[in-house]
């Protein structure tokens, strides 16, 4: 008994001890960058000279954390001609103990941007008519041409997306 109470103690300590160094670490982050819709809408329309990858996502949604990897590379692979931003819609509750705890471990290059804006029957239909409000979704666009994604990309499948941008600028 006395080795099962030591035990316990132990690890309940050890637990206790990871999880001040993960908030201690999230602290070293930029502050996370949020915004109403007004503050996002400028991303869904950005003039340049590269093709804009854009996608709505969250810590909560297992398809847009597996494609998560997808955008990084794409944004790695092409850098020179290609910006993705990833738009969270984590809930403000949460922004400490889930979102940022995820950017630090999953070291996200991206940039990443807060949508906190609870009037989504205002916004979901500014930023595509079509859209239902499920996630992921993802807008690519660029000078002379722009889709809407009510999807989840295979890696293969969003950089076959991704050339024909390319090709059309």
């Amino acid at each position: 008994m006395k080795y099962l109470f030591i035990l316990v103690v132990s690890c309940f300590l050890s637990c206790k001890s990871e999880v001040k160094t993960e908030v201690k670490l999230t602290a070293n982050l930029p502050p996370l960058e949020i915004h109403d819709f007004s503050g996002v809408e400028p991303y869904l329309n950005l003039e340049g000279p590269k093709t804009y990858v854009v996608n709505f996502w969250a810590t909560w949604c297992a398809p847009c954390v597996k494609e998560l990897p997808y955008f990084e590379a794409i944004q790695a692979k092409y850098i020179e001609d290609v910006e993705v931003i990833l738009i969270s819609l984590d809930f403000p509750r949460q922004y400490e103990s889930k979102l940022k705890p995820f950017l630090y471990k999953h070291q996200l290059k991206s940039k990443v941007v807060v949508l906190d804006d609870p009037d989504m029957n205002y916004w979901i239909p500014k930023v595509d008519s079509n859209w239902d409000g499920a996630i992921p979704v993802s807008l690519i666009y660029n000078s002379s041409k722009r889709s809407f994604y009510k999807r989840t990309f295979a890696y293969n499948e969003l950089e076959a997306e991704l050339k024909t941008f390319l090709t059309t600028k």
